[in-house]
């Protein structure tokens, strides 16, 4: 994302003069306290009065409360530039930031205030982050990116489920799989229009040679493509047929990836970390296929796209909007390098727990500790940035 120069006239608390920075800073900070308490929840040293039952919570909180904090972030911050319009800020940006908030103390609370207010308070964020997108999308005249409406509203979609099957069913698995088809599909679009953007950029100015294919049918096939599969999954996770089919996405989406140039981007850990992001959704596909014939625990592709690509993915992009856009330069320091390489161990861990069930209960530990090494770790360091000023002399941005 490339910053955008023009500004309203502000005179209100930095942190609500634009999208990224409180959405950022309190979606790092909820990822670890989420994450850091599910283990104790798991093992009932730890009672929340919410609810869903302690698997339902930690899904639910990571899928609808944690990831659409940082897709927040991201477009709020994304859509300025794409429609030339100014971007949200002050009393609009606070109220959206509110009710997020309330949405997790709601959850969280549920069974005090009862299931129904907790799931309008929830999905109300959703839904008015949809009116706010939209608006600002078709004043813009920015038709292309109505997808991204489409793909946040399947969000809504998968968030509404989610409180409904546990009310009525006693868990979610309908909508846990709307939300993870939502994200795979997310990082597919988005990932795909910023990778080989920033790696395009950084090999023209840094090592001219081979560069990124540009988008074009191939890409489009193969978003279309993962759709269908991601569609056929959600309606049967199990089976040679879903095995089948989430292989040949798995492959497809391999070979999206390589044609990013990613391998000569090593030099550049802002621009590499956004290919092993995006490494992940391929190996979810691939891991998804295998736990569809009962290979390996379901659970292993689940925690590759969640853990591996949504981790990595957000990480990637708060760490690399928060320095653009605060007018720092897009250099990756020995501290944000640690915070990326605890996230990929976090996501390794989580796959090996699925993988290895003898080895699960250390390699859970080593996760959570991992994850929220990651994430308290760049509220710790990015938050100055984020609460600060920007700075007048404007970085090179990508």
């Amino acid at each position: 994302m490339n910053a955008v120069p023009r500004l309203k006239t502000y005179a209100g608390p930095v942190l609500l003069s634009y999208g990224f920075r409180p959405f950022f800073l309190l979606g790092a900070v909820y990822a670890g306290l989420a994450v850091l308490a599910w283990l104790p929840v798991f093992h009932g040293e730890l009672q929340l009065r919410t609810a869903f039952g302690p698997i339902d919570w930690h899904v639910h909180e990571m899928l609808y409360g944690y990831l659409p904090a940082v897709v927040t972030g991201f477009l709020l911050t994304a859509i300025p530039n794409w429609t030339g319009r100014l971007p949200i800020q002050g009393l609009p940006l606070l109220t959206l930031v509110l009710v997020w908030l309330a949405g997790r103390i709601a959850v969280t609370l549920s069974v005090e205030i009862g299931w129904l207010a907790a799931a309008l308070i929830d999905v109300g964020f959703l839904a008015l982050l949809i009116a706010a997108i939209t608006r600002e999308i078709l004043a813009g005249k920015n038709w292309g990116n109505l997808k991204v409406v489409g793909l946040v509203s399947l969000l809504l979609v998968g968030n509404i489920a989610f409180h409904l099957e546990s009310h009525f069913h006693g868990s979610a698995e309908y909508g846990v799989r709307i939300g993870i088809a939502a994200l795979v599909l997310l990082i597919s679009v988005i990932g795909g229009r910023i990778v080989p953007s920033f790696t395009r950029n950084w090999l023209v100015r840094e090592n001219p040679g081979r560069l990124p294919v540009p988008m074009g049918g191939i890409d489009l096939s193969v978003i279309a493509f993962s759709a269908a599969v991601l569609a056929l999954w959600l309606i049967r996770p199990v089976g040679p047929d879903t095995a089948a089919a989430l292989c040949a996405a798995g492959l497809a989406q391999m070979l999206r990836l390589a044609r990013w140039a990613g391998d000569r981007t090593l030099r550049d850990r802002l621009v590499l970390v956004l290919h092993v992001g995006y490494a992940f959704v391929p190996l979810g596909f691939l891991l998804s296929s295998a736990g569809a014939l009962d290979l390996v625990a379901p659970s292993a592709g689940i925690h590759a796209w969640t853990v591996g690509a949504a981790g990595t993915m957000t990480l990637a992009v708060m760490t690399r909007a928060s320095l653009g856009h605060t007018g720092n330069a897009l250099v990756a320091s020995s501290f944000t390098q640690a915070i990326y390489a605890a996230v990929i161990v976090a996501a390794l861990a989580r796959i090996g727990a699925a993988l290895v069930p003898d080895a699960s209960g250390p390699l859970l530990q080593l996760t959570v500790l991992a994850w929220c090494a990651a994430f308290f770790g760049f509220a710790l360091s990015f938050g100055p940035l984020l609460l600060g000023k920007r700075r007048t002399a404007v970085a090179r941005s990508t």
